[in-house]
């Protein structure tokens, strides 16, 4: 039972909630509609029937009560009283719209009736008579009792409105005999249902407009909230995206540092490399020379020390030139205050002028202004990768392009040489490159093939504003 009461809630909470309020507010606006109408429909009722009964027993008492004598004293109605009852009662159109006419006594007694057999007897008075006895007139439509009295006006199939009416004495006002009497109210009784049916009708229209004014705003409000519901799972949807995002990005800066770091040491090994099996390997010669017995003794002629001074000499200025030639790719030009399109042309001309080579620069009219660090990235990208087109692409078609494509800086260097294959072959410097681009939050590309290679690199300039 808790598990069948449970799956019912959980499918109730599962129903949007103008479905919701369709289900449980027709409900309640349909209860509500049958009280209403039931109760607008009985005072209705009741006062149709009263104002019915009260004008009905007006005109009658109207016609009776001055063919009755005076009850207190006489207890009994004379012959002549009743046959101008029955005259009365029995002619015009009073006489066909009442189906019986009944005159009691307070004690119960019928002092006269259209049925004459009644005249005489005594009943056991009535909550209807006790009322009319203390001066109420009262009437009900077709409600009969099993008394002995209503089994005739019962039998008769008509529909009757049945009339208690107390009958005063003139100067005093004291009831002193209630006429009871049926009248046939075909037209009553139609005009008494035509009452209710619109009175039905009517509030069934209030609560079914009601029902769709209070559908609608409920049903745009549920709107508005799935829609917001949709926006905020689709933001979390989103932030949970960049928390993942932010996490891969803060795992590639990790990884980015550490392997700077170890490029560095690399680098310095290199460097180290470089300065051992060059100028130091020169200078050592050098050093090897001035111990030579050239120097140290006296059987060697003038020309041979000089010819020997001139090859130390040589082998030092060589030892500087390649110093110099190291420094000079260590050294970067002061770039941080040129513009994009200075600095990409910087590395075209000194590529140019290294190699013999030229090299194609197609430039897009407006570039952005990066900050320091994509500017020096810029550079490094360009350099390393016109080095790599004249070492590998054999200097063939060389060029370098810039421009902006989706908000980003994209540079471009390629080549029309033979390619490689980017997994095994690349290098200390394009690792190095990669790793500067990305650590500031750029991507870097490498598209290499039969038809030459195509190194890109997109940096995000907004984030520079």
């Amino acid at each position: 039972m808790i598990r069948i009461l449970q799956n019912l809630v959980r499918r109730w909470s599962d129903l949007s909630l103008a479905l919701q309020f369709v289900v449980a507010g027709g409900f309640g606006l349909l209860a509500v509609m049958l009280v209403v109408g039931a109760w607008v429909t009985a005072q209705i009722r009741e006062g149709v029937i009263r104002n019915s009964a009260a004008t009905t027993a007006l005109y009658v008492d109207s016609v009776i009560a001055p063919l009755l004598p005076d009850l207190r004293k006489d207890q009994e109605l004379s012959d002549s009283v009743k046959r101008a009852l029955d005259e009365t009662l029995g002619q015009g159109a009073l006489g066909k719209r009442l189906e019986s006419f009944v005159l009691w006594r307070r004690d119960g007694t019928v002092l006269y009736a259209k049925d004459a057999s009644l005249i005489g007897r005594r009943f056991g008075p009535s909550d209807n008579l006790r009322s009319a006895f203390k001066g109420n007139v009262v009437a009900e439509f077709n409600t009969f009792d099993d008394d002995e009295e209503e089994e005739k006006e019962k039998a008769s199939g008509l529909p009757l409105l049945e009339i208690y009416n107390p009958v005063r004495e003139p100067w005093s006002g004291e009831v002193v005999a209630v006429t009871e009497f049926y009248e046939i109210a075909d037209d009553f009784q139609a005009t008494l249902a035509s009452a209710l049916w619109s009175s039905w009708l009517i509030v069934a229209g209030a609560t079914l407009a009601a029902f769709l004014l209070l559908s609608g705003i409920v049903l745009r409000g549920s709107r508005t909230i799935d829609d917001q519901r949709g926006a905020l799972r689709r933001q979390v949807s989103e932030l949970q995206g960049l928390v993942t995002q932010n996490s891969a990005l803060r795992m590639r800066v990790q990884r980015a540092s550490r392997r700077a770091t170890a490029l560095n040491e690399r680098y310095l090994r290199r460097i180290g490399a470089d300065l051992h099996d060059g100028p130091a390997q020169l200078v050592a010669l050098a050093a090897l020379r001035m111990d030579s017995p050239i120097f140290s003794s006296d059987g060697h002629s003038g020309e041979s020390r000089s010819t020997e001074i001139a090859m130390i000499r040589k082998t030092l200025e060589d030892a500087l030139r390649e110093i110099r030639g190291i420094c000079t790719g260590l050294v970067l030009p002061q770039i941080e205050t040129a513009a994009a399109p200075e600095i990409l042309r910087l590395a075209v001309n000194e590529h140019e002028l290294r190699t013999g080579t030229s090299v194609t620069l197609t430039l897009a009219g407006q570039l952005p202004e990066p900050g320091a660090s994509e500017k020096i990235s810029i550079y490094r990208f360009v350099q390393e990768g016109l080095n790599n087109a004249y070492r590998h692409g054999r200097g063939k078609d060389q060029a370098v392009s810039a421009g902006m494509k989706g908000g980003r800086l994209c540079v471009e260097v390629s080549d029309a040489g033979p390619g490689f294959d980017p997994a095994r072959v690349e290098g200390l410097g394009l690792a190095g490159l990669r790793e500067r681009v990305e650590s500031i939050g750029g991507q870097f590309e490498t598209l290499t093939g039969p038809q030459g290679t195509r190194l890109v690199i997109r940096l995000s300039v907004e984030e520079q504003a």
